[in-house]
């Protein structure tokens, strides 16, 4: 037991929740609990009576750190009156910053899984402890209660406050977008970062009970309700074939499944004014109104208002948005009123759907025709949308676009539409509920139009990244389908599931057929290979268009190493494009053969398959992606027979070509197969440094064969370099991502070969155990999990040059150092003394984390050191 355990248990038990509970949430004994709460002190104290000098103003600096993050070691040392070594202090506030930074990294790793609330949290805490317990005694919660009841945000604060209990994490799935039941186990293996397990001949069910099975994790499945039968049917799975996973559902409607305990949120107590509706009113009116405060009978007219909703929070939210048209008098009179007639003519009705029903209504007929008809239009997006989507989608001649602008802003205002702002982009949401009511004020014949714009965003949106691939605006387009994978979604099962209208099939079908990266934009490869498969054969799609459908298909499934299948689709697209006449066809296909023959590892017809593909893409006057596709697979093709020279050449040219127009994902392979040919030569940190340079470019696509290629070179390069530790994970991460894509390096004995030798050169570098131990936890990691560990990785890489002595590398004088940095990497050094990382820093000085990891490398380079810390170590008072 440490002093986390410690605390956490005697903040648990505080909470209420038992003995029994802490011990199995936390994985010890029970005696061990009770033991912690026997001590009056961390176990630690007991051990070390002598202490440190330190450890009496270590309370003072941590809670001035906390203050003010960027304070000196000199005012340090006046605030808490330090009469000792400078060095001392200096040591104690080092440790202090990691500490307080590993807890801030841990809570962002946490966060990016979890939605961040736009509200703060009020009037719920007893609900939490309550939640707290049940988890210790249960491993499936369902959170139940009718739209509105606030089962969303206990749910988002409980993965928040508890992530501390569940080492593995906690990962919050929304299934509000989800109108595809079969799409429910994919979706969660979407939450859980697990694009790399892919596999084709494995549900994607399989992937989650082979990921989930020994990890201590809580799962929250928020909005179950419209998939309630799919949902059933996957937790179930997931509780029978996991040992230790928690799951949190939030539902109008509980599973009805074994071991599930259901766990009926109530509305909000509508007495006293804390810990309830009248803060929850209170908190809400200040946000609207400022300097808002309640005062003489303010509390007793509160009261009223809140009776009158119910204690429903989502009632209570926008009745505090017509606070700034009314007085709390002129809202409870009024609600009063309204409640009243609706209660008389909804008898059918519950009260607490009456009350929220009757506080949509008021605040639907408070908006302005224009606000009530985008209300309702708005409903259509199912997955959020943006201003852009909002126009092309919801605009015509009654809602112009200058109107549209206005009333999203006055639907903001109203709390009927909530703004959320991600990577400096803004995006807008409805809670389910409002969308709902939203939906039941369209007509079916607008509803159908509606639907049938959002498809032609979605099908231009999927047709512009194949227009814009080979292009600056790339990654925008990346961002544009995985941001409305739920608006995606849902337009293509409309279509698919009901294919009546054939002009919208065949629009489908061709924008499918155009975009042969899909996968690489957030659709994972078996999802993209499910929509193929799904609209091939339906009896609307053009036979010239199902050859395109079929060339996608095919190479999807020889990324999967499924080549067999992909045998079947060219075969069944040769004879299209023959009846067709489509030479441009034939040449991709030929292409492709050639690909699933080097993965074959047949480089004779690779070799003459990729030529004669090149000189139709020549004569076809093909674009540049097509043929920087080809060249990439050319160069791996003769990196695996050895041909370095040819290789470099192909791979040089891509990295040129795509660098000179902004274009980053083929410049992520060419830079992969830059650093394979300075492995093959020798260079192992020139590979690794390009290895961990293509990794960097990855993190912006879903491309898991991508990601897989990179981690295998890097693990490769460590090896040699004599990182024994860090290459067995990597090896063992790379294996596993392979193992789930396909055969191992495609089969290929050239890159085999590399691999064993990269896996015995670790070996022999450390102890077995070490090596088989993290094998082992490459192997069971995310790629999230593994995208963080190859942060760290780069983060420690030495800036200095290899041919430099190690000698020289030493921090050299104030003059010196004036002279050889920028005044912006003079600035980027001073935060990095400071300990910040380089996002940290990043949002300190509004850059893009990429710009200021290139200012960290020069700033490191130039003062002659070979890692950050070094420069932390000195402190900013020596530069």
């Amino acid at each position: 037991m440490n002093v986390d355990e410690w605390s956490e248990i005697r903040r648990c038990h505080g909470d209420g929740e038992s003995i029994k509970g802490i011990a199995l949430r936390l994985g010890m004994s029970r005696n061990t609990v009770r033991r912690a709460l026997s001590l009056d002190s961390p176990p630690e104290d007991h051990r070390r009576r002598s202490g440190s000098v330190t450890d009496d103003v270590e309370a003072q600096l941590r809670e001035l750190i906390v203050a003010d993050p960027e304070i000196s070691i000199a005012d340090l040392s006046r605030r808490v009156h330090w009469q000792r070594s400078r060095t001392l202090l200096a040591r104690k506030v080092k440790q202090i910053r990691a500490e307080l930074e590993a807890a801030r990294q841990s809570s962002h790793r946490v966060a990016a899984g979890v939605p961040a609330p736009a509200t703060t949290f009020v009037g719920r805490r007893v609900e939490l402890r309550e939640l707290r317990r049940l988890l210790g005694e249960h491993r499936l919660v369902s959170v139940v209660g009718p739209g509105g009841i606030g089962k969303t945000r206990l749910a988002i604060q409980a993965a928040y406050e508890f992530r501390r209990a569940f080492p593995d994490g906690v990962r919050f799935v929304d299934f509000t977008a989800v109108r595809t039941p079969g799409m429910l186990a994919q979706v969660v293996c979407d939450g859980l970062a697990l694009e790399n397990r892919d596999a084709h001949d494995r549900l994607p069910e399989e992937t989650l009970v082979e990921y989930l099975r020994n990890r201590r994790m809580l799962l929250v499945l928020d909005n179950c309700e419209h998939v309630i039968d799919a949902a059933a049917r996957l937790v179930t799975r997931l509780l029978e074939s996991t040992s230790v996973l928690r799951v949190v559902t939030t539902t109008r409607e509980y599973l009805s499944i074994p071991g599930e305990y259901v766990f009926n949120l109530s509305p909000l107590p509508t007495r006293g004014q804390t810990g309830g509706a009248v803060e929850l009113f209170t908190a809400r009116a200040a946000a609207v109104l400022s300097g808002f405060e309640v005062r003489g009978d303010d509390i007793a007219t509160i009261e009223r208002i809140c009776d009158r909703l119910d204690g429903l929070p989502l009632a209570i939210e926008l009745a505090c948005a017509r606070l700034t048209v009314f007085s709390i008098d002129d809202l409870s009179e009024l609600l009063d009123h309204r409640v009243s007639v609706l209660a008389v003519g909804s008898r059918t009705r519950c009260p607490r759907h009456r009350s929220l029903h009757a506080t949509m209504d008021w605040s639907y007929e408070l908006c302005t025709p224009q606000e009530r008809r985008l209300w309702a239009r708005l409903s259509v997006f199912t997955d959020g949308f943006d201003l852009s989507m909002a126009v092309q989608v919801c605009t015509d001649e009654e809602l112009p676009t200058e109107v549209i602008i206005d009333s999203i802003a006055a639907l903001v205002a109203k709390s009927v539409v909530r703004r959320e702002e991600c990577d400096r982009h803004v995006r807008f949401q409805m809670l389910e509920s409002v969308r709902e009511y939203g939906q039941d004020r369209l007509a079916l014949q607008e509803r159908n139009e509606l639907n049938a714009r959002l498809l032609r965003w979605c099908v231009s949106a999927v047709r512009a990244t194949t227009s814009g691939w080979h292009s600056a605006d790339q990654v925008r387009h990346v961002m544009a389908i995985d941001r409305n994978r739920g608006n995606i979604r849902a337009a293509l099962e409309a279509v698919i599931s009901d294919p009546h209208d054939h002009s919208a099939v065949q629009d489908v079908a061709e924008a499918l057929g155009s975009a042969m990266f899909l996968w690489a934009c957030g659709i994972s490869v078996r999802e993209h290979r499910m929509w193929l498969t799904r609209i091939i054969d339906l009896p609307a799609v053009r036979a010239a268009t199902k050859g395109h459908l079929l060339a996608v298909l095919a190479l999807v499934q020889v990324l999967q190493g499924d080549r067999e299948s992909a045998r079947y689709s060219l075969h069944r697209a040769r004879s299209i494009a023959t009846a067709e006449s489509d030479d441009a066809l034939t040449t991709v296909l030929t292409h492709l053969d050639g690909l699933r023959a080097l993965f074959a590892g047949d480089f004779d017809t690779a070799r003459a398959s990729m030529a004669q593909a090149a000189s139709g893409y020549t004569r076809h006057g093909s674009p540049a992606d097509r043929i920087a596709m080809l060249r990439i697979h050319q160069g791996m093709l003769f990196s695996a027979t050895a041909e370095i020279d040819e290789a470099r050449t192909l791979f040089r040219t891509v990295h040129e070509d795509t660098a000179a127009v902004g274009e980053q994902w083929f410049h992520s392979y060419a830079t992969y197969g830059l650093g394979l040919v300075a492995l093959r030569e020798g260079d192992f940190a020139q590979a690794r440094a390009f290895a961990l340079s293509g990794i960097r470019i990855q993190q912006q696509f879903g491309d898991a064969v991508g990601t897989t290629l990179l981690t295998e070179l890097l693990g490769w390069s460590l090896a040699e370099l004599g990182s024994a530790a860090h290459a067995a994970v990597l090896l063992g991460a790379a294996s596993s991502m392979w193992g789930a894509i396909g055969q191992q390096l495609y089969g290929s004995e050239g890159w085999i070969a590399l691999r064993e030798r990269a896996i015995h050169t670790a070996r022999t570098h450390c102890e077995r155990r070490t090596f088989d131990r993290n094998w082992e936890k490459g192997q069971s990691m995310s790629m999230s999990d593994l995208l963080d560990f190859v942060s760290a990785e780069s983060s420690s890489e030495s800036s200095a040059r290899p041919d430099q002595p190690r000698s020289e590398h030493r921090l050299r004088t104030v003059h010196a150092q004036d002279e050889l940095l920028s005044p912006r990497e003079r600035e980027v050094a001073e935060w990095l003394a400071q300990g910040m990382t380089n996002k940290q820093i990043a949002e300190k000085l509004v850059l893009s984390t990429r710009t200021v990891e290139g200012h960290v490398e020069h700033v490191l380079r130039k003062l002659g050191l070979e890692r950050r810390g070094e420069l932390t170590a000195h402190g900013i008072e020596r530069l």
